[in-house]
C-alpha cells in the first residue's frame, strides 16, 4: 500500500469510502468537469471523484443500467450528445429540465432512481452578467439548437430579452423549439441564420471549432464592435470565432467562463440531499 504522504492532496483522499460520479459523452476527451467538479466537490468535504466515460448512444442505456448497480455512484454529469436521451432515463426532473426536456446532471436517489436538471442556460446567463452583459432588452441571436443551445434559448427568454433569433443547420429542430419558446409568451423568437448583423448578443452553441479546420458558425465579417459575442466550448478556449470577435473589438464570453457557472450549480445540485 503506498502512503498518502506525497501524494496530490486530491489523489490522497480516494479510499474505500469515496463515492464515485461520472461524466458521459461521446467524445469525452475534450471536457474539463473531472477535475474541475472533482475539487468542487472535495471543497465541500465530499470524499469523491468524478470519472470521465466514453460511452456511444446506443450503449447509453445498457451503460447507466450497469453503474446503477454500483450503490456508491452518487452523480452524472451528461454532455452531448447525451442530454435528451438521458432525460428519458430520469425517473424524475426538475420543471426546467421537463420543458427542454434535456438535462445536464443527474443525481442519485434513495431508492436507487435518478432525478435529473439542465443547468446549461442558467449557467451561461450567469456567466454573461458576470461579464457585464444584461440580456434584459436585448436582440439576441443563438446558433445551436441541441441540448445546451436549447437550455440557452430557454434562459435567454426567461432573462428577458427583447427579441431571440435561432439558427441551427436542422430546421425541424430550430422551429420545434421557436415555437415552444414562443408559446411562453415573454417574447418574440424567429428564425435567424449565420448573419449577426443587427443584433447585440451573438452566441455559439454547436460544436463548431472544437477542431481544427472547422468553419465558423457564422459570417464573423458582420461582427461589430458593439455586439457581446459568446462560445459554450471549452477546449480549445479561445476558438476561432472568440479571436475573431475579440479582433473586432467585441467583448466575449468562453466556455470557460461558462463552466466555471455550470459547475458550482451542478455541485449544489450533486450534494442536495
Amino acid at each position: 500500500m503506498v502512503a498518502a504522504t506525497g501524494l496530490n492532496p486530491v489523489i490522497a483522499q480516494l479510499d474505500g469510502s469515496t463515492r464515485v460520479y461520472f461524466i458521459v459523452g461521446d467524445p469525452i476527451a475534450q471536457v474539463k468537469s473531472p477535475a474541475g467538479v472533482t475539487r468542487a466537490l472535495q471543497d465541500r468535504g465530499r470524499s469523491a471523484f468524478v470519472m470521465p466515460a466514453h460511452v456511444a448512444p446506443a450503449d447509453l442505456p445498457r451503460w447507466l443500467a450497469g453503474i446503477s448497480l454500483a450503490r456508491n455512484v452518487d452523480g452524472l454529469i451528461v454532455t452531448v450528445p447525451h442530454k435528451f436521451a438521458c432525460f428519458g432515463l430520469c425517473s424524475a426532473s426538475t420543471d426546467r429540465a421537463a420543458f427542454l426536456r434535456a438535462v445536464n446532471v443527474m443525481r442519485r436517489r434513495k431508492d436507487g432512481s435518478w432525478f435529473g436538471d439542465m443547468f446549461d442556460g442558467l449557467g451561461f446567463v450567469q456567466a454573461m452578467r458576470d461579464l457585464g452583459c444584461d440580456p434584459a432588452g436585448k436582440k439576441a441571436l443563438l446558433v445551436g439548437a441541441g441540448g445546451a443551445g436549447t437550455a440557452i434559448a430557454h434562459a435567454l427568454v426567461l432573462a428577458d430579452v427583447d427579441e431571440l433569433s435561432i439558427h441551427d443547420q436542422d430546421d425541424s429542430r430550430r422551429s420545434a423549439l421557436a415555437q415552444r419558446l414562443t408559446g411562453m409568451g415573454r417574447c418574440a423568437v424567429t428564425p435567424g441564420s449565420r448573419d449577426p448583423g443587427g443584433y447585440d448578443i451573438v452566441l455559439n452553441a454547436t460544436p463548431a471549432g472544437m477542431k481544427a479546420g472547422d468553419a465558423l458558425p457564422l459570417d464573423a465579417a458582420r461582427l461589430v464592435p458593439t455586439m457581446f459575442v459568446g462560445c459554450v466550448i471549452t477546449a480549445p478556449e479561445i476558438t476561432p470565432l472568440i479571436a475573431a470577435a475579440r479582433a473586432k473589438g467585441c467583448a466575449t464570453m468562453t466556455g470557460t467562463h461558462m463552466f466555471e457557472r455550470v459547475r458550482d450549480l451542478m455541485t449544489d445540485f450533486l450534494l442536495a440531499s
